[in-house]
Formats: C-alpha cells, sequence, structure tokens
C-alpha cells in the first residue's frame, strides 16, 4: 500500500526528477486498480494540501525543490501583500497587488519567487496556488441597488467589495450591517461574490457595532449543548474524601489572598508571603486546579482549545470556559475550599531562589482583597481598612517589601519595562461610552506582576530540566536590521545605545527608557522601540524570553482564561502523579501534541487581541462624536509624513493632516521625527504641547480628524508651477518622506491589551516589528482587564504585529487605526462606491501604484495634499499600456433587462 510518507520520500531524493502519474505508477509497480484509484486520490489530496505540485507538463514534485515557498498571506490594507513563510529561517517576501490570483488575507498559499534583491536584498513574488482559505465569512455594510448589491467589508484588508445577486440579497437594506459567505473569490478584474446569510440589523443601531466586530473576527457567543452538559456536572464544592484521596497538601490553614480588580469573577490566583526564620522569604503562588474539572479530550476542552483564551471587549468578556466552571468552582473565591496546583519559592537576601517546589494543594483562601484596597493600606494607609485588615497588614508590607526587591533584580539582569498610559472606556448600559478613565499602576499590581513573573520563571525551568513535552512563552533576540534602524533613530534624537544591532543586550534598552522618562522623546522612542522587536509567542521547545531578560518562561499562572496555562496544568499534575517519570507512550503523544497547541494558541491570541483593539478604538471614536467643535490641550505623540497625531490627556488620538497645516508648507524631517515649516522655519515635534479642535469622527473607520486652533492661512505666492498645485500653487502642503517610509507596511492600530498583571516588565517582549499588515504597531498598548495575552503570567503591552516586518516610521504611532493618505480613504467619510453615469459599478480594487507598493524607486517621496478634503497623496504617474490591469476596478457589471 502506497503511503503518503513513502511518496514524500521518493520526492526527497536528491536525484528524484518529477514524474507523471503514470511515471510514478511504473516506479511504484502499481498493478491493482483499486489500489491504483486509492493512489490518485491520495495525489490529489497532497496538490491539495500544498505538500506536492504538478508543474505546467502535468509532474509531480515537491513546492520547495519546485522553486516555489509556503506560507501564510498578510495583505495591507492598499491591497500588496507579504507572505509570512512557514519556514521561520526564511526572510518575507513582498506580493504585489496584482501578483495575489484571489488569495485574501490570512489564506495559506504557495509562491513563486520573481525578484531577488542585490547581495539577498528584499524579496519579491507571486501567488501560484492557494492552499487553504482563512476568509470565508466578511461583515460589512450592504449597499443595495436595484437588481444586485455589494457588502463593503469591515476589514479594510478585504480591499475589494463583495458583489451580492439579488436572489442573495436575504432581505438586507441599505446600511445594513451583514454577514455574507464567500460563494467566490476574487478573481483577475471580477469582485467576489457573496451571500448574506445574516442581517445584524442598521449599522447605527445600539450593540451592532460590537456585534460587528465579533462576527469579523468569527468570536463564538455561546457554548454548544453538549459543552454546558458537562459544565453542569461540575461539583459546587469540594470533599474532605476527594482532598484526602489525591494526597494534596493542605494549606488551608495558612494566610493566603487573592488580589484583583473591583469587577474580577473569575480568581485564578492567590498568594501569600513568609518570612523564615533564616531571614528569606518564602512566597507562594496557588492557581485553580482547572485541569482536574476540564478533562483532556473532553467536549470542555475541546471548546476551549478552539477558543483558544478569553476575549475581554468594551462591554462584555467572550469566556473560554463556561461561567459554571470559570466563577465557579475553579474561582478562588473567599473562604471556601478549593483545588490548585501550588509553586512555593525560597528567596535569599539576594533574590536568588534557593528552594522550590511544585505540588498539588486545596486552599482557602482568607480574602478576596481588591487593587484598590491593598494600595489604600500599603500607601494611604486608610484607618477603617487598616482596621478591617488588621490580621493581613503586616503580610500586605511584606509582599511589598518582596516584590519591590525582585523587581530590582529583574531590572538589573536588564528586563525591559516600558511605562505607557492606559485607559478603559466606561460604557453605559446601552454600550454608549460615557468616560474614559486613565488606568494606575499601583505598588498593588506591581506585586501580583512579579509573584507572577516569578512562579512562571520557576515554573518553566523546573518541567524543563525534567525534559517533559512542555509549552514555554519565548521571545526571540530582535531582528538586527530592524535594531539597526531603532538605534540610528534613537541616535539621531541624540541618545547613544550601547551595542549593534545584532548584539544588544536588553539592559542596554532600559537604562535608555530610564534616560528618556518624562521627557518629550519618551513616546516615539519608546514606540520604535517596542517596534523593533519580535513578537512574544508560545512554543513547544524554550529559546528564552528577551524582553524579560529570562532564560526560562512559561504561562502558568491563568488557566481558567489561556489554553496554553490549562494544557501545561495537565502535563504538572500528571508528572507529579507519576513521580516525576511519564510513560513513554504519553511522552511521545504529548511531544506531538505539544507543538500544535503552541501554535494554535499563538493564532488565537493574535484574533483577540485585534478584536479588543478594534473594539476600544470603536468606542474611543463613538464617544468623541458628540465633541466635535470643542477644543482641547493635546501633545504630539508622533510626527508622519501626512500630518502629526495628537494625543489628548484621555489617551484618545487624532489626525492633524498635512493639508490642515495651513500657516506654511511643512518639510517632514524623517530623522528628528518632526515638521519643519519652509518659510517661518517653525517646528512640530514628538511632545510638543498644541492646542487642538476636533474637526470630525469617522465612524466606519474609526479614526478622529483634529485641526489646530488659530492656524493661520499661509500666504499665497506664484511658486512656478511646484510638484501638482494649481497656477504655480504647489497644493496643500509638501512634505518628503510620505507614504510607507522605509518600506514600512503596516496600518496603525492601538496595540492590543494584555492582562492586568505583569505588565511592562515583560512588554517589550509582547511586541513585534513596526506596522504590520494586521494594523497593530503600537504605541503602547493596554493592560486592560484581563486580555488576551495577558492576564496573569502575560508579559504585557502584548501586540499584534507579526514579527519580521519592515520597520516603519510612516503611519503614525500606532493608536488610531490610520494608513497614509494614499490609501484611498476619504478624510471625511471613508470609501465611496465609483459608478458611471448609468450607474454600473466600476469598483476601487487594490492600489497598485509604485508609490504604494515599493515596488519602484521614488522620485524623493514627495507628498502633496492633493483634494479639498485634506487628504493628502503622492503625484501619480500616467499609466503605461498595459499596466494594472486589475488594479483599479473591482468590479464591472451591468444591470441585467
Amino acid at each position: 500500500m502506497i503511503t503518503e510518507q513513502i511518496i514524500l520520500d521518493l520526492m526527497q531524493e536528491p536525484d528524484y526528477k518529477p514524474m507523471t502519474y503514470q511515471e510514478l505508477e511504473k516506479h511504484f509497480a502499481i498493478a491493482d486498480s483499486v489500489e491504483f484509484k486509492e493512489f490518485l486520490k491520495l495525489l490529489n489530496k497532497l496538490e491539495q494540501e500544498g505538500k506536492i505540485m504538478m508543474t505546467r507538463s502535468d509532474r509531480y514534485g515537491l513546492p520547495e525543490r519546485l522553486d516555489l515557498l509556503r506560507g501564510r498571506l498578510q495583505v495591507h490594507t492598499k491591497g500588496f501583500a507579504f507572505l509570512l513563510p512557514e519556514d521561520k529561517e526564511h526572510p518575507d517576501v513582498y506580493i504585489g497587488a496584482n501578483d495575489l490570483m484571489s488569495a485574501m488575507n490570512g489564506d495559506t498559499v504557495l509562491i513563486r519567487i520573481t525578484t531577488r534583491g542585490p547581495a539577498g536584498g528584499k524579496l519579491e513574488g507571486e501567488v501560484v496556488k492557494i492552499i487553504t482559505r482563512a476568509v470565508n465569512q466578511v461583515v460589512g455594510v450592504f449597499q443595495g441597488h436595484e437588481a444586485y448589491g455589494f457588502v463593503l467589508p469591515d476589514d479594510k484588508r478585504i480591499v475589494r467589495d463583495i458583489f451580492i445577486p439579488k436572489e442573495s440579497i436575504g432581505g438586507a437594506v441599505d446600511g445594513d450591517k451583514v454577514v455574507v459567505d464567500i460563494v467566490s473569490y476574487p478573481e483577475g478584474r471580477a469582485a467576489a461574490e457573496g451571500k448574506v446569510i445574516e442581517v445584524l440589523g442598521h449599522k447605527d443601531d445600539p450593540g451592532v457595532d460590537i456585534l460587528s466586530i465579533i462576527r469579523k473576527h468569527q468570536l463564538p457567543e455561546g457554548f454548544p449543548d453538549e459543552v454546558m452538559a458537562e459544565a453542569e456536572q461540575a461539583p459546587d464544592s469540594i470533599t474532605e474524601e476527594e482532598i484526602v484521596k489525591q494526597g494534596r497538601r493542605d494549606l488551608r490553614g495558612k494566610k493566603i489572598v487573592t488580589i484583583d480588580g473591583e469587577d474580577a469573577k473569575d480568581l485564578d490566583d492567590a498568594v501569600n508571603v513568609e518570612r523564615l526564620e533564616n531571614g528569606h522569604y518564602r512566597l507562594g503562588v496557588h492557581i485553580a486546579d482547572v485541569g482536574y474539572y476540564v478533562r483532556e479530550k473532553s467536549e470542555l476542552d475541546k471548546e476551549a482549545y478552539n477558543r483558544g483564551c478569553s476575549v475581554y471587549l468594551v462591554d462584555r468578556v467572550i469566556p473560554m470556559l463556561p461561567h459554571r466552571l470559570s466563577n465557579g468552582i475553579c474561582s478562588l473565591n473567599p473562604k471556601v475550599d478549593r483545588l490548585t496546583l501550588s509553586c512555593e519559592m525560597e528567596f535569599d537576601e539576594h533574590m536568588k531562589v534557593v528552594k522550590h517546589d511544585v505540588f498539588t494543594s486545596v486552599i482557602k483562601t482568607k480574602e478576596r482583597m481588591t487593587y484598590n484596597n491593598v494600595r489604600k493600606i500599603l500607601e494611604d494607609e486608610d484607618p477603617e481598612l487598616m482596621e478591617r485588615y488588621k490580621d493581613l497588614v503586616e503580610d500586605f508590607h511584606l509582599m511589598k517589601e518582596l516584590a519591590l526587591r525582585l523587581r530590582s533584580k529583574r531590572m538589573n539582569r536588564g528586563a525591559v519595562d516600558f511605562d505607557f498610559v492606559e485607559s478603559k472606556v466606561i460604557v453605559d448600559e446601552n454600550g454608549k461610552p460615557v468616560d474614559i478613565i486613565k488606568r494606575e499602576r499601583s505598588i498593588a499590581e506591581q506585586i501580583i506582576e512579579e509573584f507572577m513573573l516569578a512562579a512562571n520563571e520557576t515554573v518553566a525551568e523546573h518541567f524543563h530540566w525534567l525534559k517533559v513535552p512542555f509549552i514555554y512563552r519565548v521571545h526571540e533576540n530582535p531582528d538586527p536590521e530592524k535594531m539597526q534602524n531603532f538605534l540610528a533613530f534613537a541616535e539621531n534624537l541624540g541618545y547613544h545605545v550601547k551595542g549593534r544591532g545584532n548584539s544588544v543586550h536588553p539592559r542596554a534598552l532600559q537604562t535608555l527608557l530610564e534616560e528618556i522618562k518624562d521627557t518629550k522623546e519618551q513616546t516615539v522612542i519608546s514606540t520604535m522601540m517596542l517596534r523593533s522587536m519580535k513578537q512574544a509567542k508560545y512554543d513547544a521547545e524554550m529559546s528564552g524570553h528577551f524582553g524579560l531578560a529570562a532564560e526560562y518562561y512559561t504561562h502558568f499562572t491563568s488557566p481558567i482564561r489561556r489554553y496554553p496555562d490549562l494544557a501545561i496544568h495537565r502535563v504538572i499534575r500528571e508528572v507529579i502523579e507519576s513521580n516525576n517519570v511519564l510513560p513513554e507512550n504519553r511522552q511521545e503523544y504529548l511531544a506531538s501534541r505539544m507543538p500544535d497547541i503552541a501554535q494554535h494558541s499563538s493564532e488565537r491570541e493574535r484574533v483577540a487581541v485585534e478584536a479588543e483593539r478594534d473594539t476600544d478604538q470603536l468606542k474611543k471614536a463613538e464617544y468623541m462624536l458628540d465633541k466635535v467643535g470643542e477644543e482641547f490641550d493635546g501633545i504630539i505623540s508622533s510626527v508622519t509624513g501626512f500630518g502629526m497625531f495628537i494625543e489628548l490627556p484621555n489617551t484618545v488620538e487624532g489626525l492633524i493632516r498635512l493639508a490642515g497645516l495651513t500657516d506654511d508648507y511643512y518639510h517632514f524631517d524623517e530623522a528628528s521625527m518632526s515638521l519643519i515649516g519652509e518659510r517661518t522655519s517653525k517646528i512640530f515635534r514628538i511632545g510638543d504641547e498644541v492646542k487642538i479642535r476636533v474637526a470630525r469622527v469617522n465612524m466606519d473607520d474609526h479614526t478622529i480628524d483634529f485641526e489646530m486652533v488659530d492656524m493661520k492661512p499661509r500666504r499665497e505666492r506664484n511658486r512656478g508651477g511646484g510638484f501638482g498645485g494649481r497656477g504655480g500653487e504647489r497644493g496643500n502642503g509638501f512634505a518628503r518622506g510620505g507614504g510607507r517610509g522605509k518600506g514600512g507596511n503596516g496600518a496603525s492600530g492601538k496595540a492590543g491589551r494584555p492582562g492586568k498583571r505583569e505588565r511592562a516588565a515583560a512588554s517589550a517582549g509582547e511586541a513585534a516589528g513596526g506596522g504590520a499588515a494586521a494594523g497593530a504597531a503600537g504605541a503602547g498598548g493596554k493592560r486592560g482587564k484581563r486580555g488576551a495575552g495577558g492576564g496573569r503570567g502575560a508579559e504585557p503591552l502584548e501586540t499584534n504585529v507579526e514579527a519580521n516586518r519592515p520597520m516603519s516610521f510612516s503611519f503614525g504611532s500606532g493608536k488610531g487605526g490610520y494608513t497614509s493618505p494614499e490609501s484611498g480613504e476619504n478624510a471625511s467619510g471613508g470609501r465611496r462606491k465609483k459608478t458611471s453615469g448609468s450607474g454600473i459599478f466600476i469598483g476601487e480594487g487594490g492600489a497598485s501604484a509604485p508609490e504604494e507598493t515599493g515596488r519602484r524607486k521614488r522620485r524623493g517621496g514627495e507628498q502633496e495634499a492633493g483634494n479639498g478634503n485634506g487628504e493628502g497623496g503622492f503625484r501619480k504617474r500616467k499609466k503605461k499600456k498595459g499596466a494594472s490591469k486589475n488594479a483599479t476596478a473591482a468590479f464591472v457589471r451591468k444591470k441585467k433587462k
């Protein structure tokens, strides 16, 4: 019997030459007709999966032997894309808008490399085969016509609208938010065709906005019946017989407490600290034993794996586990018995772990403490709280002492600790934003942060040396080229960092962060540093954590809301129960499962972070709707070739477009990240305080435009033709370095909301390269309640940017979701349909101009604000014959008579 592996082994042989199926039939000496049919089915299956490829002469071979590369597409809002190869050592490959075939964002494809830069420089390619589709549903706004309709996708990375035939409209009317199943994908000049399967309601109806984001990211809402049935079988309490039978260590006599936010309901970690007779500290971190109730391969386990993590949106939580578990038997509620996994650590005077133990336990927490109350006890010495918790006050002071010493040691070894301002949007019962409040990072948050980091490191090292299959949280060293670009950028601003791009120690970066604290450059340097780093992820192999300067790290502390934590909890208990030696068959099985769990969990985490960021941007834009015309003081948070981003005290960010600076013609100086007036020499720098007025809010794109207060009009004069201006004008503002900047490929977007725990300690680690198509290169991120990548044990400020992206300084601080002006978006109203006089739709298509794709060298990068609505763009060259055949027309279809 011919198997898949036999075929692949043959094709991997050095002397193999591609064969037809007949030649393969002869080679394998297949005589039986039934076996031959099975053989053909296997060949077709392998070809569909992209494991083998058929050449133009109908011969089969391995893609890599046919100079093809397999990977996942990351499409930019302007139509071009990058291939992220499955071979992690292979650099990313640029794919032009006209070379995508019908591939869409997230698709797994095979590409052929068509252009190689000199000396191993940037690569360009074209899609030759689509292996798997990532997008099969689209959420967007329905636009109806007499005999057909279109859906304008909410996801701007889907650059063409979806055509809906009359019979597939499904009752949708103009302005409805709908969910569409894709029937056929875009090909050449033809748009994708879809069928409306759900009408969410009018786009302006309450609640439809968040529901659209849930559908856009295909987040689950309710749990299946079989999952709920299993959850209902969970007990409400624990029996003494259960405790004795399992041989758990009884810690119910210790003074153990939980410390969480005011509104937290899933309490999955508790702590206690003791001073030992030898002067050492003993720290106990006790985590809910969720794996005891969520058994491997159960329906609960399968659903938790599919979800990957809990998702914390502005107005709701989409949990990984049903509330009966997450808020019930698995939650470490006060003064009740709960089953836990504990990690006890003994620290000497140098904060070195001299003894540790990981074991199953049972606890009964003394109190359910909040961050606010612990802060008031430690910092304000609130008399009422001091009296109420008098038995615990001494313990809290000991916790503070230990946490500060742990943090000091971590900083000394070189952990990178970003300090971005964070905020929370407060919404009313109808989901309407009523306030935006800043989040405080008090000593109470720091205590939990440090204790969770210590437990995660200790557990990671313990099980690494036991050599059992495990899941680690890794953060690779930065890409040398990106880091070198960042070091040059910091040098231009007057800050020298020791080291070179390929050998920068995280301690040098932390020294820089301390040096820039409270300076005008703090935001931009912190942001660019974050963008120059790779993204932390889950992995079955431990390769270190750069941002934490840690050799070993895992996520052990949040099994209620992160699947990797739950997966390793099962391994931990299994190892403990088998006296640290797993049976060989279990060792092999777990070793085969861990890479899949790690990869899937990393992918689900990115989806969750994107959804959280989308809802945050949406509600901030909505909050500013009724403030159009109002004036605010703000600070310039980023300067680009098309304008500057202003951050208000409430962390809302908006854009002042270059065309709106009417008192002079401004040049963008990339080296100093500033705009310099041509006539007045006036300079706008990051960190400058300005007074702005809210000009407009675009709820389609969730972006905000500001204008400068008291901006005088520029003095007009004949400039002799200039660059595209009419009658000798140069246009509305001239700047160098617009567009994508240094090869940047990213729409901006605020970094995702990690958890409320181990904040900036690990934040560097959770960043990635600047400006990815996923729109994430954030100026920071939001710790929020408990983000998908967050919660306890997560390195904070995790962004959802793909690693290995070229660094870009062109798209703002990453907080507003803006793209550069040439992305085809109208400054005031989002995209508009183009129609001919007879009403035939012309479309918008993916941009493929050289200045947008960067495929040809720009002439100086000149930018001008070309139209009257404040939108800038590059000067367009005349199209040559035959160029960009499908770049502008997404769909052309005449009405049926």
